[in-house]
């Protein structure tokens, strides 16, 4: 049985993306965390009952991303995971959005079961340069007692370029000889954005026994294609209102993707 069937009971889960809306500190908030968390607690609703298999919890609009978030980025995100407990009924994780280290901190604290994260390579793009620490961020999830945490590590970067001439393929192998991931997420160019079908086939193929997840523009229109390379995928903006990336969750676009994809896992 493989930790994807032993975490989220099923193989070829498929992942709810949670964005929060803009925190504290971010240049585009403009609300308050009131209502942050009712939000939050609406699109939770949404997409539980729409029948994903887990859940991804996101400062998605916490635009532009700091490489290393402020203090309240950390402490806003907390307080609205904690107001979500006891609403859970499928494994959930945090990821704290291009910070390594926030994300193993965040996890740790709120108990998640699994996150995802640009934890390896560096890149450079509209942010500028983005350059991971992997041996530092491993060395704190083993001093923070979180072995057992899942971490599903991006091949590469939305809407960056690899700061190195290898292909993805070989960017797989040696992630998995240095870092041994429990599982890794092929990335399209931004949220909504699939990677191509070529691109997943490629990384699949390198990583073998080890899970690979489509991270971006899965659809109803194109997730049998998508589960016929990949291991699972991480949903967000199709199950938003009309697939708008900046509305809420809309539970019968989540019910409808997720009852096709049941069809396709009892295949």
């Amino acid at each position: 049985m493989s930790w994807l069937k032993k975490v989220f009971g099923t193989e070829k889960p498929i992942i709810g993306l949670l964005h929060l809306k803009a925190l504290p500190g971010d240049p585009f908030y403009d609300s308050t965390m009131e209502k942050v968390i009712e939000q939050a607690k609406g699109d939770l609703a949404a997409l539980q009952k729409g029948g994903v298999d887990g859940v991804l919890i996101t400062n998605e609009f916490s635009l532009p991303y700091e490489k290393k978030v402020s203090g309240v980025t950390i402490a806003a995100m907390a307080r609205v995971v904690g107001a979500l407990e006891g609403m859970f009924t499928v494994p959930y994780g945090t990821e704290v959005i291009y910070d390594s280290d926030a994300t193993i901190e965040m996890c740790a604290a709120t108990d998640a079961a699994f996150t995802r994260c640009v934890f390896t390579g560096a890149y450079a793009g509209d942010l500028g340069l983005v350059d991971r620490d992997i041996a530092k961020t491993l060395r704190l999830r083993k001093a923070l007692g979180r072995s057992d945490l899942k971490m599903v590590y991006f091949v590469n970067s939305e809407g960056e370029v690899y700061l190195n001439d290898r292909d993805e393929a070989e960017i797989t192998k040696t992630m998995l000889f240095n870092c041994h991931p429990e599982a890794l997420v092929v990335a399209g160019g931004m949220a909504g954005s699939s990677p191509e079908n070529n691109l997943l086939t490629k990384v699949k193929g390198a990583a073998k026994d080890t899970p690979v997840f489509c991270g971006t523009g899965c659809k109803l229109e194109n997730i049998e294609q998508i589960l016929k390379i990949s291991d699972g995928a991480f949903v967000g903006t199709t199950f938003k209102r009309d697939g708008k990336f900046e509305e809420s969750i809309d539970e019968a676009r989540v019910k409808a993707f997720m009852d096709k994809v049941k069809e396709l896992r009892e295949d």
